[in-house]
């Protein structure tokens, strides 16, 4: 009962392991191969290119989109919960958000030069989620193509 077998040794490795081996490889170097920079927005901004760009996979989303649109899901879910306590509304409107949510994290990981793909990381907890919370709120890359053209 007190041993940690193999099979215990592979579940950690996979746990640890596996999203070391993606958080810690660089994005690729030069400019932003997503398009250009996005622009700052303000919650009602954020609100409406949330939805208006509901499956749009491609492209950049800024960090005050991503987190205006987020804290609005957020608030929209909670006041969703207190109206209803059978939670048949809130169901319905994470059904209604959930590929929007996904396209925008996309979006997101894209300012930051990466694959929308590594949102998949934040499955791996505990390292995993941290690394993909990390790059939500890390600073965009810079886009050198506008250099290149005034230079």
């Amino acid at each position: 009962m007190g041993s940690f077998s193999l099979f215990h040794w592979l579940i950690v490795l996979i746990l640890i392991g596996v999203p070391l081996i993606f958080i810690f490889r660089k994005p690729p170097a030069g400019p932003n191969r997503f398009g250009g920079l996005p622009q700052a927005m303000g919650f009602g901004q954020a609100i409406a290119s949330y939805f208006k760009n509901y499956v749009t996979f491609s492209g950049r989303a800024s960090r005050s989109e991503f987190w205006y649109s987020t804290l609005f899901v957020l608030l929209v879910g909670i006041a969703l919960y207190v109206v209803d306590r059978s939670e048949t509304l809130n169901r319905i409107w994470s059904l209604a958000t959930f590929l929007p949510s996904i396209a925008l994290a996309a979006r997101r990981l894209h300012d930051i030069n990466r694959s929308g793909w590594h949102q998949l990381l934040g499955l791996l907890a505990p390292i995993g989620t941290i690394a993909v919370l990390v790059w939500y709120c890390k600073a965009p890359t810079a886009d050198h193509s506008r250099e290149a053209v005034f230079a």
